[in-house]
């Protein structure tokens, strides 16, 4: 298994030293899925959800992107980090789920992928909170870095099980 990065020789935490790194582009993209059930899903129109508390994936997308941007300060030893982008978009996924896509870029010596997952969650999260009085059984599922670039290595999940 790799060394973990945010324990130092002592196996106490710490911020991982980033200042010998290069600056680069680096971005990441993180999705999940949130199962609000089709009879919620059934009430969209026009591409939008509205409820009591006002347009539901408007402002999910507003909370995501307030997660991308807050990482550094719900997340322990995440840098913060200056954002050159931060996107979220919530699709429909089938009849009863929704697709939360989020992706996060800088120029900077670390990547974004906390910022990405970070995104995804907090919008799902908001979905969750916008809905819950309609179906308390919304489910939110397979949180997971779909890509990144930048900085030593890529990734993709395409391909992997």
């Amino acid at each position: 298994m790799a060394d973990l990065t945010h324990l130092n020789d002592s196996n106490q935490p710490r911020m991982v030293d980033v200042s010998s790194k290069v600056a680069t582009v680096r971005t990441a993209t993180a999705t999940c899925l949130v199962s609000l059930g089709s009879d919620i899903l059934s009430r969209m129109e026009n591409g939008e959800l509205q409820n009591k508390k006002g347009p539901v994936l408007h402002t999910a997308i507003l909370a995501g992107i307030m997660g991308i941007k807050k990482t550094s300060e719900i997340i322990p030893l995440c840098h913060p980090l200056p954002l050159d982008s931060a996107k979220v978009e919530i699709t429909s996924h089938d009849a009863r789920t929704l697709l939360v896509t989020a992706t996060a870029r800088t120029t900077g010596k670390t990547g974004v992928e906390m910022e990405a997952l970070t995104g995804a969650s907090t919008a799902a999260l908001t979905l969750y909170d916008m809905c819950k009085s309609a179906n308390p059984a919304i489910v939110i599922s397979e949180l997971k870095l779909q890509t990144k670039t930048g900085g030593k290595s890529d990734y993709s999940l395409q391909g992997k099980s």
